[in-house]
């Protein structure tokens, strides 16, 4: 792993790389100059002769040690500033090349649950990635302080590393026992955070604050909150506990290695095999080494804990390029003349019952294609099949005879546009949120007033603060709100903007009043006389009059198909499901005449 963040880091930033590496080496080397030094100075005052002479003969290796000394912080502050340089660019490097990917998978992926849960733990690792940095600057500082320590005292006696390499070796197992034991617990529990995280989120959302505080929501969703943070607080304290005692195992073992080494030393120094001067710079090696090993063991524990993290990031990049939406393919040239549905199946992953069943239909140029049915009939898994967004499990998709497993799918997207009934509601300007259509002609204003004037956008302009400059998500500064209506009025504006060959429109009216949405019914019946095919998914169904060919759902199967005379007529060789549904609601602005005489009569 720290393979990999190197390599991220020489990716995005080398000079900071080198200097930290720089940095870190030199350091190792005048703390190994420094303690030489100390040692040529203890042999210096322990030496025979007067005092002057003997502070005289040592003050060149004084000089040297303090320059060693100011050569160590130097570095170290070199080292942080380049580190400090880095982290950012590498957290930013990491978390940018996991949602490259991301947003590239395939729309059942998306939806997939396993591949939110590894999503979110990789998310974990962009931070990983950049406290990788810092746990690695700590490991070489640890690092160095011990191989110049040991270093020293391989120079004053050998038999000393071997005692010192025993007092890291415990902490270092006891570090990674605790780190993998952290990680497996975030694993186990990172469902149970993200449920926490969304009731959170919860009670702090504009959208649920109406509903939460007339129902009294709120205190429901705080307990709730209370009991799941309860519950991860007493892993917390199992983990700590376990912590706490694998660090008093370590510390013990630790301990005794340190006791073991002090008394080799004393046998040293006692048996004539160390001078006396010499034994002094082993003390200073060995707390040298100590100091470093406690941050080594620090920042190994943490990097350790991090790398497994980072490497979660990892899978992900993997997990999403290998779901990714293929690239290539045979080129999308032209508007296609004929789309055909040909007995095409499409089960939801985890699903048992297919969402569409052995569909076949077809759709010319031009056209305007309605699509009804009752809730969950399919309407909506057709549609973003048809645009490329769902592959069938089953039977074919084809453009002018190509089937859509075989074309390029950007540019299959690229001739389409959608306005789905929970579009998305951008938090950004208004301008944003129509050139968002098409944002490689976000300069063309020309463009953007003709969607404005096509979506009759200028009500919505007219009540905003700042135009089209306006932010149109309150709970941010110079915010504002919008109603659903004007929402609706932006989402048709976008699919203006974005001038496709076939537009999704599912549910495009729902939030508008009767004459807006009559005219807004208009205006989406005019562009198929430009050559755009109109799919329109509707449960108002007086607007799919002027259809051109108005296909009916039931339970994802292909019930009745023909135009709005066909399908009313009572000698219709479907089974009538249409001309049921119509009725229904045609008969729901029906009022009786006693109903009407029974109304109270308006005051004068």
């Amino acid at each position: 792993m720290i393979g990999q963040t190197a390599a991220m880091a020489w990716a995005v930033d080398r000079v900071a790389l080198v200097a930290v590496v720089v940095a870190q080496l030199g350091q190792g080397a005048a703390g190994a100059f420094g303690l030489l030094a100390a040692n040529r100075v203890l042999l210096g005052l322990f030496a025979g002769g007067p005092t002057g002479d003997k502070v005289r003969a040592a003050f060149p290796s004084l000089l040297w040690m303090a320059t060693a000394s100011a050569l160590a912080a130097v570095l170290q502050a070199v080292a942080q500033a380049a580190g400090g340089r880095l982290e950012p660019k590498v957290e930013r490097h990491a978390a940018v090349s996991m949602l490259a990917r991301i947003i590239r998978v395939e729309m059942e992926t998306i939806e997939d649950p396993e591949f939110h849960a590894l999503v979110d733990s990789g998310q974990h690792g962009t931070m990983a990635a950049r406290r990788l940095i810092t746990h690695s600057l700590g490991i070489g500082e640890g690092v160095m302080a011990l191989a110049a320590s040991g270093g020293v005292l391989a120079v004053l006696h050998p038999i000393l590393v071997p005692l010192l390499l025993a007092v890291v070796l415990p902490k270092a197992w006891g570090t990674i026992r605790a780190a993998r034991r952290d990680y497996a617990s975030v694993q186990v529990w990172i469902e149970h955070v993200r449920q926490q995280m969304t009731l959170r989120r919860l009670m702090i959302s504009q959208t649920a604050s109406p509903e939460m505080r007339v129902h009294a929501a709120g205190p429901f969703l705080l307990d709730q909150y209370k009991t799941m943070s309860m519950e991860g607080e007493e892993e917390q304290t199992r983990l700590a506990r376990e912590a706490a005692g694998t660090e008093l195992l370590t510390s013990a073992i630790s301990g005794l290695t340190s006791a073991v080494t002090y008394l080799v030393l004393a046998w040293l120094l006692t048996s004539g095999h160390m001078p006396l001067a010499s034994a002094a710079t082993a003390v200073l090696a060995i707390r040298n080494g100590t100091s470093g090993l406690r941050r080594l063991v620090t920042n190994v524990h943490q990097l350790y804990e991090q790398a497994l993290f980072f490497n979660d990031l990892v899978r992900a990049r993997e997990e999403a390029a290998r779901r990714a939406i293929p690239t290539g393919g045979i080129p999308v040239t032209a508007s296609p003349e004929l789309v055909e549905f040909d007995g095409v199946t499409f089960t939801y992953p985890g699903r048992e019952t297919p969402a569409l069943d052995d569909v076949s239909l077809t759709i010319h140029r031009g056209q305007v294609i309605a699509l009804v049915g009752e809730n969950g009939s399919g309407k909506t898994t057709l549609a973003k099949a048809l645009v490329g967004l769902y592959r069938p499990t089953k039977g074919r998709i084809l453009f002018d005879g190509i089937s859509t497993q075989e074309l390029d799918r950007d540019q299959l997207f690229d001739r389409c546009a959608l306005v789905l009934q929970d579009f998305m509601r951008w938090p950004f300007t208004l301008a944003a949120n129509v050139f968002i259509g098409r944002p490689t002609a976000r300069q063309d204003a020309t463009r953007r007033e003709d969607a404005a004037a096509y979506a009759d956008l200028g009500v919505v302009l007219e009540d905003l603060p700042r135009g089209w400059d306006t932010l149109i998500e309150r709970g941010y500064h110079g915010g504002v709100e919008i109603s659903g209506g004007q929402w609706q009025r932006v989402a048709l504006a976008r699919a203006f903007f974005r001038r496709a060959d076939l537009l999704i429109c599912d549910e495009p009216t729902s939030a508008l009043d009767p004459a807006a949405e009559v005219a807004a019914f208009e205006q989406i019946r005019n562009l198929a006389a430009d050559g755009q095919t109109i799919i329109l998914i509707t449960h108002r169904l007086n607007s799919v009059i002027g259809a051109d060919r108005i296909y009916v759902l039931d339970h994802g199967r292909l019930a009745e198909a023909g135009t709005f005379t066909s399908l009313m007529a009572e000698d219709s060789d479907g089974p009538g499901l249409f001309r049921r549904m119509f009725l229904l609601q045609a008969r729901q602005y029906q009022t009786d005449s006693s109903m009407a005489s029974r109304l109270p009569r308006q005051a004068p």
